[in-house]
């Protein structure tokens, strides 16, 4: 049988991902102490690792990953980019990686940190930065509470993760540059896309996952009306595209159906009943396929 060797990230993406699976339809299991996840798809053999080696493993071993950006540009990874996977209301949001340094500091832009100590996970990527910058300093990588390092003068600064620069606020510390931004990709070995099966089970499994994201914070409506408040019902409607409507038995009426804001439908509701939709019905997605 085909197998399909696919790398899951272990730690801060493991909740969203397996999320996104689910939606998609794929259930998803791993034992606390285990690194190799069942999954209900016999084609599909996951193996759960850390975010920051699985564009090395894809380069090499696997068929395909799920990472971000900046780990491949970190690991130089020959990987393609098979789908950008924004999954906004999880982990999986678009994130950056930002220079900070104290509030009290005196480096106010990136020239400032000529010959300064610069700690980060994110090494190579740092380098590179500053390499476009014409900027020298010492970058080394830091195994965790990286923050921390900065706050207690142990480094100048200190290149971190970030989606709001909330927590680094918290801990009395500035942006003062962008290195970069990342995005969560699904990636393939670029000889495993040259088999047709394997490029074929990716393809299918990109276009699902892209359809649990898509699904994701919308809601399906659906209702009859009568022909002459047709009209004002659709005003009413911000559809995906057009909504869909089809004839009832009864001449006078049709059904329609639309795709709206989760966010956006306690609102929508009772407008459309006062403008004389009838029969209302919400239900949840879990994807669009477009």
């Amino acid at each position: 049988m085909n197998k399909l060797k696919l790398g899951l990230p272990k730690g801060s993406l493991q909740e969203a991902t397996f999320k996104m699976f689910l939606k998609a339809g794929f259930k998803v299991n791993v034992g606390t102490r285990s690194y190799f996840p069942s999954i209900d798809d016999s084609e599909i053999e996951p193996v759960l690792l850390r975010a920051q080696e699985i564009p090395r493993y894809v380069e090499t071993d696997l068929d395909c990953g799920i990472t971000g950006e900046d780990w491949i540009q970190e690991n130089d990874a020959k990987v393609i980019r098979v789908k950008e996977l924004v999954y906004a209301k999880q982990s999986m949001a678009a994130v950056r990686w930002v220079i900070a340094v104290p509030e009290a500091s005196s480096i106010r832009k990136v020239k400032d940190l000529e010959g300064k100590q610069i700690a980060t996970e994110l090494v190579n990527v740092t380098r590179k930065f500053l390499k476009r910058k014409k900027v020298n300093a010492y970058v080394e990588f830091s195994w965790g509470a990286t923050e921390a390092k900065v706050a207690q003068g142990l480094v100048d600064a200190i290149v971190e993760l970030t989606e709001t620069g909330s927590s680094l606020r918290a801990n009395k510390l500035k942006i003062i540059d962008t290195v970069c931004e990342s995005t969560t990709k699904l990636i393939a070995n670029p000889q495993s896309y040259k088999n047709e099966w394997k490029k074929a089970k990716i393809a299918e499994l990109a276009m699902l996952l892209e359809g649990a994201i898509l699904a994701e914070g919308k809601v399906g409506l659906k209702m009859n009306v009568s022909c002459k408040n047709l009209k004002k019902v659709l005003q009413t409607l911000p559809a995906l595209k057009k909504p869909t409507i089809s004839n009832l038995s009864d001449s006078g009426w049709v059904a329609v159906e639309t795709i709206i804001d989760e966010a956006i439908v306690r609102e929508i509701i009772p407008q459309l009943k006062k403008n004389g939709a009838a029969g209302i019905v919400e239900y949840p997605l879990n994807k669009i396929i477009l």
